[in-house]
């Protein structure tokens, strides 16, 4: 199969870089339906122009291009041996050109592969088929953001704002919506979840990841589990979460839920929560050569749905400019819901930075600086970095470290996604600083925001890891959490508890 490589290159390529149809519809209708105004109206604003963007230079949609996970089934007597061998060669090379991120790191020693490979990754699955002349092959890219926030239940449970959840439908209900809850903005709402009901532990999450190869649009031929998807999608969005956590109408762009068998003492609800990046392809091959017959869950033959209008972050003439390094006073004069833009330079630092800032002296001054919560993907041209994709990452990793980094290193303002909590509002209180909010997911769009990569520190912890020095320009942002003490996150957390728990009676 001598085409085989190339097609798992270009499939690699396309899922990390082109949204299917099915998605590119769900979010024009979020677009479409969110309140005008709203922060997460302006949130999906940025993200439509940033899908669009994405497919147009064929650029990673977000900047974590997640954990591959292929599904391949193949006639019998297929040279398996080969075929992984080929998919591992692609994953390489498309960890070359840019197209995924090293995302592949050691669990023991912390080190990064540097080219997506290693012990378990990335995920092959095989299954045969009696179709003798053709091969399929599924991807789904799953950013660590959104596969922080899955969950599994163990019923019966006492779940908070919903009570008792027994083995029953009514209990599946009541975990589904308390997975969609407890996302709140950290897994880059609008998301889409897959969950499965029964199984046991490990083939209950296969099976829950398994859903996300559904398209949204299908009907789920179990009448009472369609009933459900209906349920959970109305409801959903009834809890005001809304895109990333901002508070709107749009939390769920997709339910879908299966059912396997299980133990008599045990009932398992699965819950795979995806974000609206919600990158998943497929492609029929000749079995013989390997070539690319057909792509699956897209029309090959149109051009992708354009799901913005190309203005992004809508710009109000009520936005503060900042130019870095910040001052106390101007950050202390920020409220929450502030947009800004931010010009000058600023820092990326990520898990790793905050635990060697916790134990070494900063290799960098971050004194009036802001401290970016990204991992980055960059490319080498001629001897100077290029940042091809920039958002932000999960903040709260960071809570155990954030208000010692702010107060011993004087920083101002540090900018992620999906908030922080109780820890890290009482240091930007005491210290001066504030929390931003950028949008998950909007690589491309961010990544046109940094005119240099100035220098870069502690690149041995791995490219996503090190301190990137960049220069950026009307970079946007919103202020979620301020030097006062206020913060959207818990507000609208404790906002939706209260519409979580409306929905604790018997439905099914």
């Amino acid at each position: 199969m001598q085409s085989f490589k190339d097609s798992m290159i270009d499939l690699i390529t396309q899922t990390s870089t082109n949204l299917p149809p099915d998605v590119r519809r769900a979010m024009s209708a979020a677009v479409e339906s969110e309140t005008p105004g709203t922060q997460s109206s302006s949130a999906l604003a940025v993200i439509a122009t940033n899908i669009d963007m994405a497919s147009d230079c064929e650029g990673p949609i977000c900047q974590d291009t997640g954990w591959p996970t292929f599904e391949i089934k193949t006639p019998v007597g297929a040279n398996q041996i080969l075929m992984k061998r080929d998919i591992r060669a692609a994953i390489v090379e498309t960890t070359k050109r840019g197209k995924l991120r090293p995302n592949s790191v050691d669990s023991i020693t912390g080190a990064n592969s540097g080219d997506n490979l290693g012990p378990g990754a990335p995920t092959l699955h095989f299954d045969q088929w009696e179709n003798d002349d053709e091969i399929e092959v599924k991807l789904l890219l799953k950013g660590g953001g959104c596969e922080n926030k899955n969950i599994q239940y163990a019923l019966p449970a006492e779940l908070p704002h919903l009570g008792r959840a027994g083995r029953d439908l009514d209990g599946v209900r009541k975990c589904i919506l308390h997975a969609v809850w407890q996302a709140q903005g950290q897994g880059c709402s609008a998301g889409a979840i897959g969950v499965c009901i029964g199984g046991d532990r490990t083939s209950g999450y296969q099976h829950a990841k398994d859903q996300l190869f559904r398209t949204l649009d299908d009907l789920n031929p179990d009448p009472k589990l369609a009933a459900l998807e209906d349920y959970i999608m109305k409801w959903s969005n009834t809890l005001g979460i809304g895109t990333m956590g901002f508070g709107g109408g749009v939390t769920l762009i997709g339910c879908k839920i299966g059912a396997i068998n299980r133990l008599p003492a045990s009932f398992f609800v699965s819950v795979a929560y995806d974000c609206w990046a919600f990158r998943r392809l497929g492609v029929i091959l000749d079995a013989k050569t390997g070539a690319i017959r057909r792509w699956l869950y897209r029309d090959d033959s149109k051009a992708p749905i354009p799901v913005g209008h190309g203005e992004g972050f809508p710009l109000t003439g009520n936005e503060k400019r900042l130019t870095t390094p910040l001052s106390e006073d101007q950050v202390r004069a920020l409220r929450v819901g502030d947009m800004v833009l931010i010009s000058g330079e600023m820092y990326t630092g990520r898990d790793a930075v905050h635990t060697y800032l916790m134990k070494h002296d900063s290799p960098v001054n971050l004194n009036g600086s802001v401290l970016y919560h990204c991992g980055p993907v960059v490319m080498k041209d001629n001897g100077h970095y290029r940042i091809t994709a920039a958002g932000p990452t999960t903040s709260i990793r960071e809570e155990p470290y954030q208000a010692e980094i702010i107060k011993r290193y004087g920083v101002r303002a540090v900018m992620g996604k999906g908030g922080m909590g109780k820890r890290t509002l009482e240091g930007l209180r005491e210290s001066g600083a504030v929390y931003l909010n950028a949008i998950g997911g909007a690589a491309q769009y961010y990544a046109r925001c940094i005119e240099d990569v100035l220098d870069v520190n502690l690149l041995e912890l791995g490219v996503p890891e090190a301190i990137w020095h960049l220069k950026v320009k009307d970079f946007p942002a919103i202020v979620t959490m301020d030097a006062d003490g206020n913060s959207l996150h818990a507000d609208v957390e404790k906002m939706s508890s209260v519409m979580l728990e409306k929905l604790a009676a018997p439905v099914f």
